[in-house]
């Protein structure tokens, strides 16, 4: 008897491996299926607003990737994998421009924060954890996940300490976790679990195929910038005013390598990134268009929830600028603005539902202001013109 229950138990572990064999038609990737980089920047931009540099860099980087991917080593030039480093301030895109990505791509992605991971041996998630998520997107397959992307959000968080006198275990230490990852390794990862543990199967993960893309907003890098700049500005002939750095909004976009350096990034990490790139802060008219022109922008999706109880809800041009006044004011970018339109929206959610006889509704700057009410037309007997 204990031996076929022996016996009955021991497949389980072979069980995930099987999985290899569904997705046939994955494994080849065909060069001619993959969108151009003007088709994938064409589809980035029905969902975010501005960026233009942004978006066309991650199009071409992609593109060239998965042409890589889909080449192999079909003769003696092998191309380089073009990781990317995105930095811009907080609320301006970073994350939304990768899962928008991968959305399009259809291919499986791992959003992870750099902030959990720490050196190996203590308590936090081990490095090698963001290609078991990559896995755990791909349905543990590992083939699918071979050619996945893995978006390392926060990545401004490892830089080294300032001060040397504390252990410093999650910041130059995972820098150093990562190089491998980042050029191309085998990696062992557990299956269908974060952490290695005996009771888990383990599986090989090779990473060269894997496209990293690591974004951070990188608070007080425009210091770093303004320093380097005034001091090659500040004597002689050529000397700029220093008030043309002090207010110069495309400050971030003059970032060099050097810049990071003295961040806290090491070389060599950022060596293995050789596409840097910045996104814009958002500024009054890009929040307006955020809040209109996506497919799914906020409004739009109002829009729909009201239509479901056939009430048409329009906004002023005017209240459309007071949230994106108010936006600015909370200085967290686009998340603000969903935070604002749920706050004035509660009310017209709740009340609209007791009346049938309510039409339409129109959004004021007034209302938003708090100085006035919503403007509630067309009841139900005077819908016919």
């Amino acid at each position: 008897m204990n031996l076929s229950d022996l016996e009955n138990m021991q497949p389980k572990a072979q069980k995930i491996k099987k999985k290899k064999k569904e997705p046939k038609e994955f494994k080849q990737l065909d060069i001619k299926k993959i969108p151009a980089p003007h088709k994938i920047k064409a589809r980035l931009d029905e969902y975010i607003v501005g960026q233009e540099y942004a978006k066309k860099a991650i199009s071409v980087a992609v593109y060239n990737h998965y042409k890589r991917v889909a080449t192999g080593t079909m003769d003696e030039i092998e191309i380089e994998k073009s990781n990317m480093l995105m930095i811009g301030p907080t609320g301006c895109g970073k994350t939304y421009l990768v899962k928008t990505l991968a959305k399009l791509l259809d291919v499986p992605l791992a959003i992870t924060d750099a902030t959990s991971l720490t050196e190996a041996g203590y308590i936090g998630d081990d490095i090698e954890s963001v290609v078991s998520k990559l896995l755990a997107a791909a349905d543990n397959d590992v083939e699918r996940a071979e050619q996945g992307i893995i978006f390392i959000d926060e990545i401004d968080k490892i830089a080294k300490k300032k001060t040397s006198s504390q252990r410093d275990v999650s910041g130059e230490s995972v820098q150093q976790g990562m190089l491998k990852l980042l050029e191309g390794s085998e990696v062992e990862v557990p299956v269908g679990a974060n952490s290695k543990n005996a009771m888990v199967p383990l599986t090989t993960v090779n990473t060269k195929n894997i496209l990293f893309i690591c974004g951070g907003a990188f608070p007080d890098l425009e210091d770093i910038i303004k320093e380097r700049l005034q001091k090659k500005t500040s004597m002689g002939f050529n000397a700029e005013l220093k008030d043309t750095v002090e207010h110069d909004e495309e400050l971030l976009s003059k970032v060099t390598i050097e810049d990071l350096r003295k961040f806290g990034m090491i070389p060599e990490f950022l060596g293995r990134l050789p596409i840097v790139f910045t996104l814009k802060g958002l500024d009054k008219e890009m929040l307006v268009k955020i809040l209109k022109e996506p497919k799914n922008a906020i409004l739009k999706q109002y829009q729909k929830l009201l239509a479901l109880d056939e009430v048409k809800l329009e906004f002023d041009d005017s209240a459309l600028e007071a949230i994106a006044e108010k936006a600015m004011e909370k200085d967290t970018g686009a998340r603000a603005l969903r935070a604002i339109i749920e706050e004035f929206m509660l009310d017209i959610m709740y009340e609209i539902p007791k009346d049938d006889n309510i039409g339409e509704v129109t959004i004021t700057r007034a209302y938003i202001e708090g100085t006035g009410g919503p403007v509630i037309q067309l009841r139900g007997q005077a819908v016919p013109r």
